[in-house]
């Protein structure tokens, strides 16, 4: 089977490797789609501060069940399952706690171990989800990114039920941040960029209200929306220092910022303002095994729009081109996706 190595920063290298065979306890699945993410490309430039190279990418996928190793009787020849791609330890104080997306031992399926940019891969069968019949190849592989954005809404210390949500960032994870927020009871959200195309995009994902940042001054565009005291929440999905500095300027007094963007590189943030402010800063990392559920049962609903988001695809012998792809379309790249042939 081909298989795709991101060896060093910027090169990836093909080869043709034995199919895998599943052992004991896992499934074998046949690749169809993988997703390309925001994680993916700091990675492809060296910039992940947590993958290391080299790597088979690919932690947002979907495909077909393909063979069953011994003791595995919930799945069947054919189905179309995506994976969790979270392997825990279910020993230390977090797992135990029912938080095991930040176990002490976590590693991601594509970004610490081997992922999907690869024609088969096996995996342990309770981190394979089966998604509803008239999911397509490409919404299956989506529900990992809707999954982040389920557990980044619901990371609020209270629900977003009825509030006003601002989203910094309208990539994908952002507009599947908003969509959510909107999914989840928010009585308005607010999405913001610096490309009027994917501000576009939200818009046709039914978001309220868009602002570009680099025409119009956040501050007031939010007063002019919601008076002085009125954005209740803010979700923080491009990972720049710039923007967490922009959500501790805009948002409410005592209130909270959720980090959803990964930080290539680590923020001057303006702590002052934290403190006199009142403000709470809280991390969410990935998901839950209910968030995918959730995930999955918003999309079947049609409370979250998948096919506005869909920019380009690739066969998996030209993943390199989806990256130069991405790279030579900055502004308008929301999710590439890679086809994997039969």
């Amino acid at each position: 089977m081909l298989q795709v190595t991101l060896s060093t920063p910027e090169h990836l290298t093909f080869k043709d490797v034995e199919n895998p065979l599943p052992a004991k306890g896992e499934v074998l699945i046949k690749i169809k789609r993988v997703g390309i993410c925001g994680s993916d490309i700091h990675a492809y430039y060296g910039k992940h501060p947590t993958v290391f190279l080299p790597i088979i990418q690919g932690h947002e996928f979907s495909g077909e069940v393909a063979a069953l190793g011994a003791g595995v009787n919930n799945f069947s020849i054919g189905e179309i399952v995506t994976v969790r791609p979270q392997i825990v330890c279910g020993k230390c104080y977090h797992c135990t706690h029912e938080h095991e997306n930040v176990c002490h031992n976590l590693q991601v399926i594509g970004c610490q171990v081997p992922g999907a940019a690869q024609e088969y891969l096996a995996v342990k069968q309770d981190i394979v989800i089966k998604v509803p019949k008239e999911f397509n190849y490409d919404d299956a592989a989506m529900v990992e990114p809707v999954a982040v954005a389920v557990s980044a809404v619901r990371s609020f210390s209270s629900n977003v039920d009825n509030k006003n949500v601002l989203v910094l960032g309208a990539g994908t994870i952002g507009n599947l941040t908003a969509q959510t927020a909107k999914g989840l009871g928010a009585k308005s959200v607010t999405v913001t960029d610096v490309s009027d195309e994917k501000l576009a995009v939200a818009k046709k994902c039914r978001i309220d209200y868009t602002i570009n940042t680099k025409k119009d001054d956040l501050l007031k565009a939010l007063e002019i929306l919601y008076g002085p005291d009125g954005l209740d929440c803010v979700l923080e999905c491009v990972g720049i220092e710039a923007t967490i500095n922009q959500a501790i300027k805009v948002c409410r007094k005592e209130s909270e910022i959720i980090i959803v963007g990964v930080y290539g590189t680590p923020p001057m943030i303006d702590m002052i303002n934290v403190q006199e402010k009142e403000l709470r800063l809280i991390g969410t990392l990935m998901y839950l095994e209910k968030d995918y559920y959730m995930a999955i049962d918003l999309i079947k609903r049609k409370k979250i729009s998948l096919d506005p988001l869909k920019t380009a695809r690739f066969p998996l012998n030209e993943y390199d081109k989806a990256y130069k792809y991405i790279e030579q379309h900055v502004s308008t790249s929301m999710k590439v996706l890679i086809d994997v042939p039969d």
